[in-house]
C-alpha cells in the first residue's frame, strides 16, 4: 500500500490515477480518501489525481497523541503529500474540513497551489456560532469516544445539512454511511476535537485571504446552510474566486450532485489552465453603503 510519511513520523495512505497537471483531493470529517472516487474516475481521464486519507483516517495511521489533531498539523499532511509526490504545484479540491485545509495551504505556501476548489467550507466561521461549533466538536469527540463510530454514523450522519444527499440518492448515502461507521473511533474522536473544535473561523485569515491571487471556485448547496455565510465571505475577499450554488443540495456536493460537480469544476480548472480565470474587475462592484451626504461620519 502506498503512503506518505509526515514530518512527524505519521504515515498517510493515498491513491494515484491518471497522468498531466495533477490534482490533489483533501477530504471532509465525515469521510475519507474514497469519497472522491466519482472525481477520481472523471478527472484522472485528463490529470495526475491523488486522494489521500487524513491523519487518524485508517488505512493512514491513528496517532495516540490527541495534540497532533490541529489544523496546522492536517495542513503540513497536504504539503507532506505533494512533496512525496514530487509535485511542486498543484489543483486543491477541498471539501468541508478539505476546503479548511486547502486554504491553509494556499495562505502558508502559495506557490504549491495552482487553484483552489473550496466546496462546502467554512462550517463554524460565523462569528455567532463559532464558541458553539467548537464546544460541539469537542463533544461529538466524546460521542465517538464513548459510543463509536457506527452509532455516530446514525447520529452525526443524519445532521440538517446531509439530508438532502439521504432524499436524492438512498443508495449513495447508504455507501456513505457504511464508509463514516468504519471510521476509527479514536482518530474520528481526536480530530473532532483537535481539528474541528480548534480551528479558528475563516474570518480570522481575512486579511490574508485577501492578498491571495490564486484562482478559486466555491462550491456551495442551498441546503448547507452553515456553509452559505462563509461562503459569500470567501467569493466576497478571494480576488480570483468565483461562486457556484447548488440547488436542492446540502453538504456532500461533490457525492450529492457528481455530474454538476464535475462538470462545473471541469470548466473552472479548464479556464485555469488556460489563463482565462482572472481577478475580478473592480467595476464589477457596487458601491458599499455608506452615510448619506450631508450627515456625521462613521465612528
Amino acid at each position: 500500500m502506498p503512503y506518505v510519511m509526515t514530518p512527524d513520523k505519521v504515515r498517510l495512505y493515498y491513491e494515484e490515477v491518471g497522468q498531466g497537471t495533477p490534482i490533489l483531493f483533501v477530504h471532509e470529517f465525515a469521510s475519507d480518501h474514497r469519497g472522491w472516487e466519482p472525481q477520481l474516475r472523471e478527472f484522472g481521464k485528463r490529470h495526475r489525481c491523488i486522494a489521500y486519507s487524513a491523519r487518524g483516517y485508517t488505512p493512514s495511521d491513528v496517532p495516540a497523541d490527541p495534540n497532533a489533531y490541529s489544523y496546522q498539523h492536517v495542513m503540513r499532511d497536504a504539503v507532506a503529500v505533494l512533496d512525496h509526490l514530487n509535485i511542486d504545484s498543484a489543483h486543491l479540491i477541498g471539501l468541508s474540513m478539505g476546503g479548511y485545509t486547502s486554504l491553509q495551504v494556499a495562505l502558508n505556501h502559495p506557490k504549491r497551489v495552482r487553484s483552489l476548489v473550496l466546496a462546502g467550507t467554512g462550517s463554524g466561521s460565523e462569528r455567532w456560532y463559532t464558541a458553539d461549533f467548537h464546544k460541539h466538536s469537542r463533544e461529538l469527540g466524546d460521542l465517538f469516544e464513548s459510543k463509536g463510530a457506527a452509532y455516530v454514523a446514525e447520529t452525526y450522519g443524519m445532521g440538517p445539512s446531509r439530508v438532502p444527499f439521504l432524499l436524492k440518492d438512498p443508495r449513495g448515502f447508504a455507501e456513505f454511511g457504511k464508509r463514516l461507521a468504519e471510521h476509527d473511533a479514536r482518530g474520528s474522536a481526536n480530530t473532532s476535537r483537535g481539528f474541528q473544535g480548534g480551528r479558528p473561523s475563516l474570518y480570522d485569515f481575512a486579511r490574508d485571504i485577501a492578498k491571495l491571487p490564486t484562482p478559486a471556485l466555491i462550491v456551495v448547496g442551498d441546503e448547507d446552510e452553515r456553509c452559505i455565510e462563509p461562503s459569500l465571505f470567501l467569493k466576497d475577499t478571494l480576488p480570483a474566486s468565483g461562486l457556484v450554488m447548488m440547488p436542492k443540495t446540502g453538504h456532500v456536493v461533490n457525492l450529492e450532485e457528481p455530474d454538476l460537480f464535475n462538470a462545473v469544476v471541469g470548466d473552472f480548472l479548464s479556464r485555469v489552465e488556460a489563463g482565462r480565470w482572472s481577478p475580478r474587475d473592480p467595476r464589477t462592484r457596487a458601491p458599499k453603503p455608506g452615510p448619506a451626504p450631508g450627515s456625521a461620519p462613521w465612528n
